[in-house]
This record gives structure tokens, sequence and C-alpha cells, in this order.
């Protein structure tokens, strides 16, 4: 018996052991990697599965899986929002590596069809799609990162800047034969074609920080790595700032999405169902929570809106988990062909979603799409996230954004360990690549090229000649004009900077100079933000009577040169100036300065006034003036070059404020006065109701003055159309000693014109501006009183020309259309009184090369 229990004993373990020995050889083990098949980034939380099975997982952050069963199984299924399901098969009973490649679903929103037996007519009224998107608006203000007391994170970005859709002919083309290195190949299907060249790419790491109440906005740059191309062409620097500004942050739970300058109206805006069509076109339960997808396209095609899907969490709180939007074929921006978002947003410890990825892809160009153009990418991966973590007011302390002391110096190991996302290794080519074209002759050849064209100057070594577009030029006074200039540059000396120019009227036969001198107390360009120096300068040229801001230097190219109406009245101006300059990075500034002015009438202009009933002619006038300008634009970024640079209009305002003290018996100035002028710039995006660039200006002279020395309003003679003029008032037709005025020019961003079927895809803008000025004279200051002042110019036939503003304000406005060829605008403009006076027009046409996206 006891033999039989030690043989039954055996034989159970021998079951047991080949049991398990049978289940160890079924177990199925599958682990790899999922990546987007475009840009070959990670993605985190995808879904793989068993086929038909419970056996679950998700991919981690950077996208690694693990899936394991003790069951033989030969298929695994992989879903993920936004992506197309894949079923691969596998190998049961075995351990083994598939490293996946996912795409984006292809769905062509424009299709989406409602099947039934009569074709539904599209309603917001008792739509699902339209309830559920108004619980999305409903819930923004608690899904928003501005819900928090504070929130913390840390940032990583690159875009990149390429050429695009280049054909093999073109590619092999003579003069890029020995640039072949610069080429990357991706996939012909991918947004920008088949063959690119990189020309710019940059990398940065960033610590943000947001505090709700007080609200601010701290963000520390760790690292910041870029392109860097021969700066006499462009600020490298800079170029990353304006790259930066058209592949904006996209915020989706903000009502509008500002890219370059338009503004695009967020599917989940407060008024998204009037622009919008939403659909439910599928229910996602493989996701924890389970989503929605919402698909929506525009209700008018050519508007700045989107196309595409939104996911939605059904867990109460209708949170944005996903988002892919597009832009449509007939939207109506310029030069863009395709832009693409991807957003991806994860769940912190509380359950709440935050931004976690953005891709931003950009098809630029001139033709259809799929010709030669330019593509821009951005990618931007947030990491740490954490919220309701307090610290001491001393970190919000300061400047919003502060740049640590080693932010451009970190080493490649540095960038290697802290990059939060995998950067394709043909991308980090173009450092090297860029490096290499920089030595190159014929490169430095094609930026000489560039600079002339596009800056007008042309660089000798530590100098620059020009600029060319000034070269000719002509007037009344002068007859034809030659102009002739140079600057140093910071090859030169960054502490000293020399600029002068020499011109000559072959008429008046006269020659008109100018020089400065200007010294950098940072040792920076002076052109480069934050600005710090003094400069002394002299100038002897012509300028339009009292507008002093808008002389015929300034302005000297053949375009100016074409006038209207009669210009016969001039000024020889001869300026000593002496000014200090200085920029904080908050962008506040000031600049003290002090200039001499003598005004000698030409022309047809005199100086003439009367004592004891006499004529008496004054050659000319002297004064000598200190002033303080004050001026703060929060926000503002620049497009610089070495020698340059142009203010990126933005939603901020600028404030600036100007106060003058006129000197009598000093410096030869001959009259006393004080003079304030303040202005305010803004610009206001009223969505897709296009945007105005506002500008309200007030000004005050205190004392006696003779006319020459009031504010003279800036009038526009020529046939192109200028924003901050008057474009029918004549020049000195109006003066005053005190002065408000309203500039109001909007852009309505074809908000009519995409509405009609013959002009929608022409892309058309509408303009409409309005100009109002109030102002007077106080009696002082008034020569029809006082017959010893300077009196008013008149015609050659006496008729007065000058005049002061009466109770009632001037005005004229416009009507424009705009976006002609992409770079025309026409404005009707109409003068709404005044219109007794001579010389004047009730209606003109005006002309102006205007670029937009």
């Amino acid at each position: 018996m006891n033999d039989i229990k030690k043989k039954s004993f055996y034989i159970l373990i021998l079951l047991n052991f080949l049991i398990l020995l049978t289940a160890s050889a079924q177990h199925t083990v599958v682990s790899g990697t999922i990546l987007d098949s475009r840009d070959k980034s990670p993605l985190p939380y995808v879904t793989v599965l068993f086929k038909d099975s419970r056996i679950v997982t998700k991919t981690d952050a950077v996208g690694k899986y693990t899936l394991s069963s003790p069951g033989p199984f030969s298929q695994i299924q992989v879903n993920y929002v936004g992506y197309k399901t894949q079923v691969l098969p596998i190998s049961p009973a075995v351990t083994q590596t598939v490293n996946i490649r996912l795409q984006e679903t292809s769905q062509s929103l424009t299709e989406v069809k409602i099947s039934s037996g009569k074709k539904a007519r599209y309603r917001n009224k008792d739509n699902p799609a339209v309830e559920l998107i108004h619980k999305v608006i409903e819930h923004k203000p608690m899904n928003r990162m501005e819900s928090e007391k504070t929130v913390e994170f840390q940032q990583y970005d690159w875009m990149q800047f390429s050429l695009s859709n280049l054909s093999e002919k073109f590619k092999n083309k003579k003069i890029f034969r020995k640039y072949q290195f610069l080429f990357d190949e991706q996939d012909s299907n991918e947004v920008g074609g088949k063959n690119i060249l990189p020309v710019y790419l940059r990398e940065r790491l960033l610590q943000n920080y947001y505090r709700k109440n007080p609200e601010k906005n701290k963000v520390v740059v760790l690292a910041d790595k870029h392109v860097n191309f021969d700066d006499g062409l462009v600020d490298n620097n800079a170029i990353g700032t304006y790259f930066e500004r058209m592949y904006a942050d996209v915020d989706i739970y903000k009502n509008n999405i500002v890219f370059t300058n338009s503004q695009f109206l967020s599917p989940i805006a407060d008024g998204a169902p009037a622009f919008y069509k939403f659909f439910i076109t599928d229910t996602i339960t493989t996701h924890t929570p389970n989503l929605i997808e919402l698909s929506f396209i525009p209700r008018n095609e050519n508007g700045l809106l989107f196309e595409g899907r939104i996911y939605i969490t059904m867990d109460g709180k209708y949170a944005v988990q996903d988002a892919f939007l597009k832009t449509g074929k007939g939207v109506n921006i310029n030069f863009i062909r395709a832009m693409e978002v991807k957003l991806n947003f994860d769940a912190d410890t509380a359950g709440k979603f935050h931004l976690s990825k953005s891709h931003l892809l950009v098809d630029f160009g001139l033709g259809k799409e799929g010709g030669r153009g330019f593509k821009g990418e951005r990618t931007v991966v947030i990491k740490n996230y954490k919220s309701n973590v307090d610290h001491p007011d001393s970190l919000y302390r300061g400047e919003s954004l502060v740049v640590a002391p080693d932010a451009e110096k970190r080493s490649d190991q540095y960038w290697a360990e802290n990059r939060l996302d995998t950067l394709a290794k043909d991308k980090l080519k173009i450092y090297s690549n860029i490096d290499t074209l920089g030595k190159m002759k014929s490169f430095k050849r094609l930026l000489d090229v560039a600079s002339v064209l596009f800056i007008g100057y042309k660089k000798f070594g530590p100098v620059e000649a020009g600029p060319f577009y000034g070269f000719y030029g002509f007037n009344n006074l002068e007859g034809f004009r030659l102009r002739l200039g140079g600057r140093t540059t910071t090859d030169f000396s960054t502490r000293w900077y020399l600029a002068a120019y020499g011109a000559y009227g072959f008429k008046d036969e006269k020659f008109k100079y100018y020089g400065s001198v200007a010294y950098s107390l940072n040792n920076k360009s002076i052109y480069k933000f934050p600005q710090s120096f003094i400069r002394v300068s002299y100038q002897r040229d012509v300028d339009v009577p009292g507008d002093e801001s808008k002389t015929v230097v300034p302005e000297d190219n053949i375009v100016s040169s074409f006038r209207r109406g009669v210009n016969n009245q001039f000024i020889y101006s001869q300026f000593y100036r002496a000014e200090y300059m200085q920029e904080y990075a908050s962008h506040f500034s000031f600049n003290i300065g002090f200039k001499r002015w003598t005004q000698t009438p030409a022309g047809t202009l005199v100086y003439d006034s009367f004592e004891n009933g006499q004529l008496v002619r004054t050659g000319q006038i002297t004064s000598a003036e200190f002033n303080l300008e004050l001026r703060y634009a929060p926000h503002e970024r620049f497009y610089q070059g070495k020698t340059y640079r142009e203010r990126t209009i933005e939603k901020y305002p600028v404030f600036d404020l100007n106060f003058s003290s006129g000197l009598k018996g000093a410096f030869g100035g001959q009259y006393e006065y004080q003079s304030l002028i303040g202005t305010i710039d803004k610009r206001f995006y009223l969505s897709q109701f296009g945007r105005s660039d506002v500008r309200l200006e007030g000004g005050y002279i205190f004392g006696k003055v003779p006319f020459p020395l009031l504010d003279i309003h800036h009038a526009n003679q020529s046939y192109s159309y200028q924003v901050y003029a008057y474009n029918l008032m004549n020049f000195q037709e109006f003066v005053s000693d005190h002065y408000l005025s309203l500039n109001v020019d909007h852009n309505f961003n074809g908000l009519i014109f995409n509405r009609i079927p013959l002009l929608r895809k022409l892309k058309l803008r509408e303009y409409a501006t309005f100009k109002g000025l109030m102002g007077g004279i106080r009696d002082e200051n008034n020569p029809n009183l006082h017959p010893n002042l300077l009196q008013f110019p008149t015609t050659e036939d006496g008729v007065a020309r000058t005049y002061s503003l009466g109770s009632k304000p001037y005005i004229e406005g416009s009507i424009g259309v705009g976006n002609i060829f992409k770079v025309l605008r026409f404005d009707v403009v109409k003068r709404f009184n005044y219109l007794d006076n001579p010389g004047v027009s009730e209606y003109g046409l005006r002309a102006k090369v205007q670029f937009e996206f």
C-alpha cells in the first residue's frame, strides 16, 4: 500500500510538472515601442491588448509597452485616439519584440454624412453633438490651468524651418552641387513633400511657474540652443523669436488662437456653435475614462476656422483628452497652404487633464499644395506638472522671463540628458550643417545678395553702404536728388557706431549731409534690445514743413517722390542732437536729449510778420530744447538684424509720453515753451470680425511760439495710403497748440467677401478706417490776432493755406480692399468736412504695398 501511495505521489508531482511546463511553454510576452509614423515621436498611453481578450496594457511616457499572458495568442490590437487601429500578427507562446508605428486617421471631415431616408438639414437645436460641446464650454473654467492656485511644469520645445517639397531636379541644380549634405528626405505623404532642406532649428528647456492670485507668470530659460548664422543679415535670437511668434502656443481652451497676425476661433470657444458644425463620430470604450470623438467642420470654409476632431472625457468633467486641428483649403490666410495641430493631454494626480504635448506643422508657399515652399514645425513637451505647490513671493518678483546666465552654453551631454522628447538625429544634423555652410564662400556671397535685396545695404568688411533704395529721389525744390550713405557694424566695434550720408540736389545745387557717433554703454549693438547708448549727430537736409518725423530723407525713395497737389513749400533744416537712450528688460525705456533746430524757409514758403504795420521777413528761426521721452511696451518683440530692428505688432498696448522744454537765450534758442505729447497704440483682436489697430494721441504746447513750432498735423500728399497720416489733408493745412486725435484702422479679414461665391476664391479682405482730429490754437499763438507773430503761409496768390481747427473736428474715413495679389491694398478715402479750404479733394484713391499672412 505504501508503494502504491509513493507511486501515486510521484505521478502527481510529474503531472504537475508537465502542466507547469506546458503552461510555461504557452506563455506569450510582447514588448516594444510605439511611435508616430510621421514624426517618429513616441506615443504615450496607447492601448495595447491581445485581440478578443481583456488583457490590456498601455504605453509609458516614452511609448514603451509590455503585454503578457499565460495563454497563447496570435494577434495584438493597438488603439489610440486619432490614429488608425492596428491588428498585428504575433507568434503565440513566445517572448518577442514588436515595434509599431501608428498612422493618423485620414478621415476627410468635409465628407461627414448623416445617413437617413431623407437628407437632414444640420441644426443646432436638439443636436446631441451641440449639446455635448455646450457641456465642454460650460466646464472650461474648471479645466483650465488658471483654475488652480499655482501651477508649475518643465517645458521642452523645438522648432524647425525648412525649404520643402523640393524635386530631385531642383536638388541637383548646379547651384546646390556643393550643398547636397543639407538635404533630408521624408515621407512623400507628409506635409512639405519629399525633399526638404532644413535651414533653422531651435531647442529650449524652460521652467514655468503660474500663480493665480495675484496673477503672475514666471518663465526661466534653463537652456537655449539654436542654429547660428552669420549675423550680418539677421539676429540669431530675434529670428528665433520671430519663428516662435509664427508657431504660437496653441491653447484650445482660449476662445481664439493667434497664428502670425490672424486669429482662429477655437472649436470650444464660447461662441463656437455659431461658426462650426459638430458631429459625434465615435465612442471609445477602451480608454479610461471613456471618450467621445467629436468631429467638426467650419460653416464658412473661408473663415479663420479649423476642421478636425476633439476627444471629450465622459467622466462628468468634459475635458479635452486629445485634439487634432487643421485648416481647410479655402481658409483666407496668405502663404499658408496647410496647417495641422495635434494636442495631447494627461491627467495629473487629481485626475485633471493638462497639456502634455503639442505638435504644430505648417506648410508655407505661394503656389498650390505640393509645390515648392517652406515647412515649419514646433513640438512642445510638458513634464513634471504640479499644481497647488506654494512658493515664496520672491520667486515671482522681477521680470516674467529670466534667462539663466549659461543657457546658451549648455554642453551636448547636458542636452542629451535633458531633452524631454526624442529628437530625430536627422534634425540634429542641422547644427553642423549650418556651421559648414557658413564657412563656404558661395554661401557668404548669397547672404550679401540677400542683404542688398531685403535690407538695402551692401557689406564691405566692417562697413555697410546704403540704403540703395534711397539712392535716387526727386522733389520740387531739389529736382533730381542723389544720396549715398553708410554705417559701421559690430565688426568695426561693439562700442562705437558711426553713420553718415551725403546727398546733392541738382536743381537747388546744394549738398546735404548727416553724421552721427554713438557709444554703446552695454557693449552691444545700439540696435539690439535692450538699447543703452549715447549718440551725438549733425544733420543738414530738406524737410517737409513742420513734420520733422517724416522728412524727405527717411522716405527718400522713388515711390515717395510722386506727390499730388501743390508741393512747393519746404524748409532747410539744420539739427544738432545729443541723446541718451536706455531700455530695460521690462520694455520700459527713456530717452533724454537735446536738440538745436534751425529752420530756413525754402521754395515759396516765407516767414513774414508785421511790426507797426510794416512787413518784416525773417530768414530763419532757431529753437533749442531739452526733451524726455518715456515709453512702455509690455511684452514687445522685434524682428531684428545687426543694424536695424522692426517691432512686431501684437495685442499689447504701447504707451509713449514726450516732454520738451524750449530754452530762450541759450544755445541760440529764441523761444521758451513746453510741449507734452502722449500716444497709446493698441491692437484689438475681434475673433471672426477681424482686428483693429487703434491710436489715441493728444498734445499740448505751453507758451507763445510761432507756427513752425506748433503741432503741424501729419498730412499725406502722396498717392500711397499712410495709416497714421491724414490722407486727404494737405501739408501745413492745420496747426494746433492743443489737440486730441483718434485713428482706427480695421481689417475685417474677409468677413464679407468670404461669403460671396465669385469673390471668395480671391481671398480679398475688407478695410475700414476712421480718423478724427480735434484741436485749436489759443489766442496768444494765433497770428490772425497777433500780427507780430509769424503769419500763416499763403499760396502764391495770397490765399490762406494754413488754418486752425474750429469747433468741429477734422474727420476722414476710408473703405479699402486688400490682399490684392497678396501684396496690394486700395482705399477710397473720403474727407467729411473743411471742404472749402483751397486745393482739397472730397475723395481720393490711395494704394499701399502691404504684405500680410
